[in-house]
């Protein structure tokens, strides 16, 4: 076992490792254990009772985050001409077509989100395979692929998420900034934990909610009690 570095046994000392918080006081311990010197994102990470290997049980969908997430982020869009300045207009960092399918084909991925219009999806699909792993792929259930290019792009510069469960059950998310007051972070993380459970799958049985983890970059990740978010 590696040894224990000062601010690890630092942070170690502010909270009880076999203890579960409620949400509000799961941010507090987070906020009092990241020592890093940059601005550390706040991340959820919540194990649910499905297996994501079976269609009827996939756990997908996006949400608004009431105070954003923090981050910066970059969208491409892609689409036809007639499109081109409407996305501009909205904010998108790239507009365009056919130079970014072949820059994507070549090994370019440096986006958060890609939108694309319906008309123009025979042209993505066949980009399934690179932007399919990275989460990066438009997909019209989460609204990134669309007509309303002008309000898709907004909706994800003011805070628009998307989340899948993972092969092993998991959804992970960043819903925050360390830098963000206690309350904004609540709104965000409440608001995410919300939308998962609301997705819960018919053909889930037993327990949906299996977990919840607060953490944020390189800290201990904190339990919270579910029941403080219902």
């Amino acid at each position: 076992m590696g040894k224990l570095t000062k601010n690890r046994k630092e942070a170690l000392a502010k909270f009880d490792k076999n203890a579960t918080y409620s949400l509000a006081d799961a941010i507090q311990v987070v906020k009092k254990i990241t020592f890093t010197k940059f601005d550390s994102s706040i991340d959820l990470d919540i194990r649910l009772g499905v297996d994501p290997r079976k269609a009827n049980q996939m756990v997908r969908g996006s949400v608004t985050l009431p105070h954003g997430s923090g981050k910066k982020v970059r969208v491409l869009v892609l689409c036809t001409p007639d499109k081109e300045q409407e996305a501009k207009n909205a904010g998108a960092e790239y507009v365009g077509l056919d130079e970014y399918i072949e820059k994507i084909k070549g090994g370019w991925t440096d986006i958060d989100v890609v939108i694309t219009t319906p008309n123009v999806m025979p042209k993505v699909g066949p980009l399934g395979r690179i932007l399919g792993p990275r989460g990066l792929m438009p997909n019209p259930k989460t609204g990134t692929v669309t007509m309303e290019v002008e309000k898709a792009v907004k909706e994800v510069k003011a805070g628009k998420i998307d989340f899948r469960v993972d092969k092993t059950g998991i959804i992970h998310a960043s819903v925050a900034k360390a830098s963000f007051k206690d309350n904004m972070i609540l709104d965000n993380a409440k608001e995410f934990i919300q939308m998962v459970i609301k997705l819960k799958p018919a053909a889930a049985k037993g327990t949906y909610v299996r977990s919840i983890y607060l953490s944020s970059t390189m800290s201990y990740g904190i339990q919270v009690d579910p029941k403080s978010v219902s």
